[in-house]
């Protein structure tokens, strides 16, 4: 209990500021009408990849016995996948509509 007491002082700023962002992030989202969701979705496949880029940074300059840090970055790693992938699925349907059928 002491170590997560001395995370959170030592990490306050950035606290406040992943808090900040979350809710600016659903600030700006709720406010985008329903016809761009889907080219936004492409776009966030980029952020999503430099998530996959940090989580893997993360793990790889963490300690063997520092769990906390390779659960968050193998968490991280997972939930960018499940975005791109994603992601991409609603892009290639969204250009099949776009394409001339074919006769």
């Amino acid at each position: 209990m002491e170590n997560a007491i001395q995370f959170f002082s030592e990490n306050l700023y950035l606290i406040y500021l992943l808090i900040f962002t979350i809710i600016l992030g659903f600030e700006v989202i709720s406010k985008v009408p329903t016809v761009l969701h889907t080219p936004l979705m492409s776009g966030a496949n980029a952020i999503s990849g430099v998530v996959i880029i940090g989580a893997i940074l993360l793990m790889r300059q963490a300690d063997p016995d520092d769990y906390l840090t390779l659960s968050l970055g193998f968490v991280g790693i997972i939930l960018g996948m499940i975005n791109v992938v994603g992601g991409f699925a609603v892009t290639d349907r969204m250009l099949e509509m776009f394409k001339k059928k074919k006769k």
